[in-house]
């Protein structure tokens, strides 16, 4: 089954996008690594004019909504970038987990789809940002998602986001 990509007609639209580990793997909640994606992001904010309206990461997957001029790029450098990152620190740290992520003599971090879904109105986007920050909720990692600190809903996020008005 073909996974389901951005299509180059609706390419600066806002997307409601998911990144998962291959094999949902849980990966993220140690050696730095939610900061290799908080890096990431920034970075695209800065130099690619990424608007990220909302995210959670979560240890084996990340929720974003967000828009650039060129939605694709953002999707292949983001992923290419972060794995590239991410398996890096997994040698230097985990040796016996990077088997996970070999196929044949490649490396795959990331699962092939996205997901992404336009975000179309008003009621849809807050529905999505209402299911980004109950997550580490619906997962009983915390109580109120305010507490989930890679999160846009923790006030001191360390990543800046848009104003979610629509």
């Amino acid at each position: 089954m073909p996974s389901i990509r951005i299509s180059k007609e609706l390419n600066s639209e806002i997307y409601f996008i998911t990144f998962t580990v291959k094999n949902w793997y849980y990966i993220f909640d140690r050696h730095n690594r939610f900061k290799i994606l908080a890096d990431s992001i920034k970075y695209c904010q800065k130099h690619k004019s990424l608007k990220l309206y909302a995210y959670v990461f979560m240890v084996n997957h990340v929720h974003m909504i967000v828009s650039a001029p060129d939605m694709i790029a953002f999707v292949r450098d983001f992923k290419r970038y972060t794995a590239s990152e991410i398996i890096k620190n997994i040698i230097a740290t985990e040796p016996d987990v990077i088997k996970l992520f070999q196929a044949n003599e490649k490396w795959e971090f990331w699962q092939k789809t996205n997901m992404p879904k336009i975000i179309e109105s008003e009621d849809y986007f807050k529905q999505k940002i209402n299911y980004i920050h109950n997550n580490p909720v619906r997962k009983q990692y915390i109580q109120v998602p305010e507490h989930w600190f890679w999160s846009s809903a923790n006030p001191t996020s360390v990543i800046e986001v848009e104003n979610t008005e629509f």
